[in-house]
C-alpha cells in the first residue's frame, strides 16, 4: 500500500512565485519595515491565502487599514558575537510580532559613556514608541529615562536593570540567581579549597553587580573554605580579560576557580587555553557563543550561563506593546526570562 506523499510547507518562495513578485518584496510584507505598494501588499496576500501560506494571518494582521503601527528602538552595547547574535533575534521578533506593523530600529554603542549612551537614548526617543536600552546605571543615564517618559516613550532597561524609577520595566535574566549557579558549579567543580577570582565588565552593570555580590554570599554561607579575590575589571573587552587572566595566573599559585561576570569571554578562553587550564581551574562565564563553545567543548570551560535571547527579544516586543496599550502609570514591571545553562555534555 502506498503512502500518501506529505504535503511540503509553502515557503516565502512559493508566495513570491505564485503573486509573480521577488522574495524581498514578500519579507517587506511580512516584516513591514519598508513601505509596499497597497496593490502589491494584495497580490501577495491573496498568494499566501491560496497556497495555505503559514503566515497567512500574520499579513492580514499587517495589512489591515485598522493595524497598529509601532517604531521600537533598541540601543546595545558594542557589536560583538553576543549582541549581533541578540539584534538578529530582535529583527526575528519584529517579523513574528502579531499586534500590528512593527518597525525596529537597533542601535549599538561601542563605549560605556553613561552621557554617549544619554544621547542616543535620546536621540533613538524621539523617532520611537518605546525603547530598550543596556546601559550602565548612572545618574545621566535615569535623567535620559525619565525625560523620555515625560514625552510618552516609556523606556526599558535591557539584560541590566537600572535604579530610575522613571523606566518602564526591565527585561532580562535573574541575576541573583546567577550568580549563586555559578558559585555552586565552582564550589563543586573545584579541585581543591584555594583562590577564585572574579571579573567584572563594569562596577556600574546592575547585573554584573548582583551576580557577584550573589557569587560571594554563596560562598560566605556553604563553602567558607575559599578565598574570594577582589574583582578586576575588563570594560567587557577581550584583550583586557585576556590580560587580567594571565595576571591572575602569574600571581596566583593557589587559584582554583575563577568567573567572569561580563563580556571578553573570547580572551577569557583564550588565556586559559594558553595556560592549559583544562581540569585544573574551574571557570564559569556567559554567553554562548563561538569562543566559549569552543571552550566547552575543550574542557577549558566548567559551564557557561546563557541568556536565551529568542525568548528575550519575544517578551522585549510584548512588554514594550503592552506598555503602548495600556499605560505605564504603575510601578515598572519585571519580566525575567530564565537563563540556559551550558555544560560540555549539553553544549
Amino acid at each position: 500500500m502506498k503512502r500518501a506523499r506529505r504535503r511540503k510547507r509553502a515557503t516565502i518562495a512559493d508566495v513570491a512565485e505564485t503573486a509573480g513578485v521577488s522574495v524581498a518584496t514578500v519579507d517587506r510584507v511580512l516584516s513591514g519595515r519598508l513601505p509596499v505598494k497597497e496593490h502589491t501588499a494584495s497580490l501577495v496576500l491573496k498568494a499566501a491565502e491560496s497556497i495555505g501560506f503559514h503566515a497567512t494571518p500574520l499579513l492580514k494582521t499587517r495589512l489591515s487599514p485598522d493595524a497598529k503601527r509601532r517604531r521600537f528602538g533598541f540601543l546595545l552595547q558594542k557589536p560583538d558575537e553576543f549582541y549581533r547574535q541578540f539584534a538578529g533575534d530582535l529583527e526575528a521578533a519584529t517579523r513574528a510580532a502579531a499586534f500590528g506593523r512593527v518597525r525596529a530600529s537597533i542601535e549599538f554603542v561601542p563605549e560605556l559613556s553613561p552621557s554617549a549612551i544619554a544621547e542616543r537614548m535620546r536621540r533613538l526617543g524621539a523617532a520611537s514608541d518605546a525603547i530598550g536600552v543596556v546601559a550602565v546605571d548612572h545618574p545621566i543615564v535615569w535623567e535620559a529615562v525619565a525625560d523620555l517618559r515625560a514625552k510618552g516613550v516609556p523606556a526599558f532597561a535591557l539584560l541590566s536593570d537600572l535604579s530610575s524609577d522613571a523606566r518602564a520595566g526591565y527585561i532580562g535574566r535573574d541575576n541573583r540567581k546567577e550568580g549563586r549557579t555559578a558559585g555552586w558549579i565552582i564550589a563543586h567543580a573545584a579541585r581543591a579549597a584555594g583562590e577564585i577570582g572574579v571579573i567584572v565588565g563594569s562596577h556600574r552593570y546592575l547585573c554584573q553587580e548582583t551576580a557577584e555580590i550573589s557569587f560571594r554570599a554563596y560562598f560566605r554561607e556553604f563553602a567558607a573554605d575559599f578565598t574570594l579575590l577582589e574583582p578586576l575589571v575588563n570594560l567587557d573587552d577581550s584583550r583586557l580579560a585576556y590580560a587580567a587572566v594571565a595576571d591572575l595566573l602569574a600571581k596566583r599559585d593557589n587559584l582554583v576557580g575563577l568567573y567572569i561576570c561580563g563580556g571578553g569571554m573570547a580572551g577569557v578562553v583564550a588565556a586559559a587555553r594558553e595556560a592549559g587550564l583544562a581540569g585544573r581551574v574551574a571557570i564559569v562565564c556567559n554567553e554562548l557563543i563561538p569562543p566559549t563553545r569552543a571552550g566547552l567543548v575543550e574542557g577549558v570551560l566548567t559551564a557557561v550561563i546563557s541568556t536565551p535571547t529568542a525568548a528575550l527579544s519575544r517578551s522585549a516586543l510584548e512588554e514594550m506593546e503592552r506598555a503602548l496599550a495600556k499605560g505605564f502609570d504603575g510601578p515598572p514591571r519585571n519580566c525575567v526570562s530564565p537563563f540556559e545553562l551550558l555544560l560540555p555534555t549539553n553544549v
